[in-house]
């Protein structure tokens, strides 16, 4: 989508079929999380792996689908300002 720029995507819920790890914040420089609440989880769970690291929220209720295509086009619009 953006070339240059390697992404992934990992989940909070214990349940996430690719979960948040410890490593996986280390090797970030942008996180981007959906909603506040979403913010308030990483902090109070890995608060210690974000270092240096730019968390911002994209304020998109967590109510789509994976891949979406509605979802898409609004993460396009939200992350690209900050890239």
């Amino acid at each position: 989508m953006w070339p240059g720029i390697e992404v992934a995507s990992a989940g909070l819920d214990p349940a996430a079929d690719d979960p948040v790890t410890p490593e996986l914040l280390q090797s970030a420089d942008l996180i981007f999380v959906m909603e506040k609440v979403h913010r308030k989880k990483l902090s109070a769970k890995f608060g210690a792996h974000l270092k240096r690291q730019r968390v911002i929220c994209l304020d998109i209720p967590d109510d789509y689908e994976y891949m979406e295509p509605a979802l898409i086009e609004l993460l396009k619009k939200r992350v690209a300002p900050h890239l």
